[in-house]
């Protein structure tokens, strides 16, 4: 009777806490009032007690919200709520309390951020124009709290026109209409964008372009006229390449670069062989600056092209904090191996071999480094564990994941370990491992810099389940359990926003078409979640798309997180790719990082389990042969 009487309180807690949160969301005080004491000697009595003063922000007194903030002094909830107050406080211009309370904030939004911008421009902080003015250049909305810095800096001409229609081009880049009219309105009333041609150009590209009926002299009309053009080039790249021949002499040299590079770019998205020739036209003469999407992929087609020369030019003329990234840091030591300028590229090579990630293990077997058994782990004490498990925010969180408020749950806990030592944060790690709470054992585990658990970073959980089912599948164990910890941290109940579901993330036509080939009877899809029924899902499907591709991992990999065709398609028409090349060339962000990490894990995943002969990653990666004809 003690187990269901402690059954039934915990789930009747759990009804109390939701009950609390929607009170707080309908703003029903009464029934706060109602839930709040219930949770006094809680963990989560600092949420009730948020609830209930963050209902009332705007009359409570000063000295209460004081009183609130002094208790959970270094606390998330804290923290939330002396944004919540600054916001108020902002709102009302009283500077003085907000110039006291900002400067302890942790977590500063754009819209608070904006706040102190025009505290300190009221102030005439010297330094204050350069911060304003990097806030500018985004293509998303801004907070209204921004208007008045921006327009300040506007009327005392520290962002020119140029400036505006930069940012216009950002906006229509990102296809944020709205954006661009509301910024247009910057410029003098005959340059301002109309939605009326905006709208027309957005809808039907190419009916627009074929019937313009603008000036080419009017600066505002050929910006649409670019942003029609850009739209074409996301379905129609011959066409808008064909029309822009017709009407490039009307635009001058610095937007024929910027066409040209967006027609690159799109060019090497679809992996068009031309796509290098375009870049190299779009930066030869009257360069527009090109975002980081565009640097990164004008490397990736001359890597694809297996032009050495051109990527090591390229990575030389990223944006330096670009070129401090372990990507461009490897290819450009490949690159300079290809030179043969062994010294410069082992000086890139030998640090990044101590990173331990994909590009670090790469750099590790360049050097001729293979996989070795890392640094001893570094295992937590009792009392450190015991230590861990009694500070507060580590508490809250952990009450927050009982009552299954993942989101707040994670949080909490990213805001608790955000100081940790690494013994610390293997000690948090270890802690939610034993709490079942994988991914954040993982995910806590990976930001240690000295000492170091390969255990608690490369988890291996349901390992009786996985051996069981891999007698029929014949899969590597480092492999499957590499793919896993990708897919789902070992979640099983986890869903995604697309729908796939389980450990091993199986969109439901994928589940029912295995189901069946397995001869499933009475298959439902909420079986999926079930571990010995996704196991068997996911690596019968996993072995199906190793067979298709000979047994690489890379292309399987590939084809499990894009599906097969694409996995196919991303292959070259005419020659082999070295591995690499291929998944650095992916033209999706999620596969390409997907593949990298999947097949690094399997690296660590075979060290940890004792593998001979494990092979290195570049042998991992392998060659991927021409697409057929």
């Amino acid at each position: 009777m003690l187990v269901v009487s402690t059954i039934v309180t915990a789930a009747s807690l759990e009804d109390d806490f939701l009950k609390l949160r929607e009170a707080f969301r309908v703003g029903d005080a009464a029934k706060l009032a109602l839930y709040a004491p219930r949770f006094q000697r809680h963990a989560l009595a600092p949420y009730a007690e948020y609830y209930q003063i963050r209902l009332y922000l705007e009359t409570t007194s000063v000295d209460s919200i004081q009183a609130f903030l002094q208790r959970h002094q270094g606390s998330l909830i804290g923290d939330k709520l002396r944004g919540d107050w600054l916001r108020v406080l902002g709102k009302r211009q009283q500077w003085t309390l907000f110039a006291e309370e900002y400067p302890k904030l942790i977590n500063k939004d754009e819209g608070l951020i904006c706040y102190a911008l025009q505290l300190r421009l009221a102030s005439k902080d010297k330094e204050v124009i350069e911060e304003a003015r990097s806030l500018w250049f985004t293509e998303k909305d801004m907070p209204d709290s921004c208007t008045p810095v921006f327009s300040q800096l506007i009327a005392n001409q520290k962002l020119s026109h140029e400036d505006i229609w930069f940012r216009i081009r950002l906006a229509l880049e990102a296809g944020n209409t709205g954006v661009a009219r509301q910024v247009s309105r910057y410029l003098p009333g005959n340059h301002e964008l109309n939605a009326q041609k905006l709208n027309e150009a957005s809808k039907n590209p190419l009916r627009y372009l074929e019937k313009f009926q603008g000036s080419y002299s009017n600066r505002a009309d050929r910006e649409i006229v670019l942003f029609a053009l850009g739209r074409l080039l996301r379905s129609e790249i011959n066409q808008a390449y064909v029309h822009w021949l017709k009407i490039r002499n009307h635009f001058p040299p610095t937007d024929q670069s910027f066409f040209m590079s967006s027609l690159a770019y799109r060019a090497a998205l679809k992996q068009d062989d031309r796509a290098l020739d375009w870049f190299i036209q779009a930066v030869d003469k009257h360069p527009y600056p090109l975002s980081e999407a565009k640097h990164a992929w004008m490397g990736r087609v001359a890597l694809r092209k297996g032009n050495w020369n051109h990527v090591l030019q390229i990575i030389d003329n990223m944006p330096d904090n670009m070129q401090k990234m372990d990507v461009w840091r490897y290819w450009k030591a490949r690159a300079l191996l290809k030179n043969g300028e062994l010294g410069e590229a082992n000086a890139i090579l030998a640090p990044l071999s101590n990173e331990h990630s994909y590009y670090g293990q790469m750099a590790k077997e360049e050097l001729g480094v293979m996989m070795s058994s890392p640094a001893a782990n570094y295992h937590p004490s009792s009392q450190e564990i015991h230590a861990m498990q009694q500070n507060p925010g580590i508490q809250r969180a952990l009450a927050l994941y009982q009552f299954n408020q993942r989101i707040e749950a994670a949080r909490e806990w990213v805001w608790t370990i955000r100081n940790f030592t690494d013994e610390q944060l293997i000690a948090a790690a270890e802690v939610a491992f034993r709490h079942g709470i994988y991914d954040r054992a993982i995910n806590t585990a990976i930001q240690t810099v000295s000492q170091h658990n390969f255990n608690l970073r490369y988890l291996a959980p349901y390992r009786d389940q996985m051996r069981e089912v891999l007698k029929h599948q014949e899969l590597d164990e480092a492999f499957v359990y590499g793919l896993i910890r990708q897919e789902s941290r070992f979640l099983a109940d986890v869903k995604s926003t697309a729908g796939a579901m389980g450990l091993m993330q199986l969109m439901p036509a994928t589940a029912k078409w295995v189901a069946g080939k397995l001869g499933m009877q009475q298959f439902q899809n909420h079986l999926v979640t079930d571990i010995n029924t996704n196991l068997r899902l996911g690596t019968y499907y996993l072995k199906h798309v190793l067979s298709l591709f000979d047994n690489q991992p890379l292309l399987a990999a590939a084809a499990y997180n894009a599906g097969p065709g694409r996995a196919k398609q991303w292959r070259d028409p005419e020659k082999p790719l070295e591995g690499a090349i291929y998944a650095e060339t992916i033209p999706f962000n999620e596969t390409r990082d997907y593949v990298k990490v999947v097949l690094n894990n399997s690296v660590y995943y075979a060290n940890n389990f004792g593998h001979q002969n494990i092979p290195p990653l570049r042998q991992r990666l392998g060659v991927v042969a021409p697409k057929p004809q």
